[in-house]
């Protein structure tokens, strides 16, 4: 009698650790399912955006102007868009609609980066009016910048033109 009380006290114990693990693996699938909410979970690019600059905003892309961007594989330029500030969730902006330059737009920001602009990227792959965008920025271009310039709305908008370092299409769970 002795003998089964033990083996039971054992069988217990290892159903009890089964139900404990799979608790546990039920609360990771869950969480990794569903998750926090939007702002608190981040990816591995998102980790970057609020790494690098100095601003971190998500904006919605108000327009692209014709011209503004073209495909010129030995031409590396940024174009200047026009953006509808969101939120504002790290430094300051002049205003709630904000000029960005984006260094060779026509490429994915995954790869536009090159030798003379190492540190931009982001999960972007092209810009369309009226997405969103989460950003991570510099207060102006020209500290950050020294080429060519398509800025569609030279002499029309005033401000600053920011310089965008990381950006991805917002998350918006």
């Amino acid at each position: 009698m002795t003998r089964e009380f033990s083996f039971s006290k054992v069988l217990l114990l290892v159903l009890l650790v089964f139900c404990a693990l799979g608790a546990a693996s039920c609360a990771c699938h869950s969480s990794s399912q569903h998750g926090p909410p939007a702002d608190a979970s981040r990816s591995s690019q998102d980790e970057q955006i609020g790494r690098l600059g100095t601003i971190e905003v998500t904006a919605r892309l108000v327009e692209v102007p014709d011209g503004a961007i073209f495909k010129r594989e030995l031409y590396n330029y940024a174009t200047v868009l026009k953006y509808e500030v969101l939120e504002v969730h790290r430094g300051e902006v002049q205003s709630k609609t904000i000029l960005v330059g984006h260094y060779n737009p026509f490429k994915p920001r995954a790869e536009a980066a090159d030798q003379r602009v190492p540190e931009i990227g982001g999960n972007l792959k092209e810009f369309q009016a009226g997405d969103i965008h989460r950003m991570a920025l510099e207060s102006s271009i020209d500290d950050h910048y020294m080429g060519g310039i398509v800025n569609k709305y030279f002499g029309r908008e005033s401000g600053p033109i920011y310089w965008a370092v990381w950006t991805n299409l917002a998350d918006l769970r």
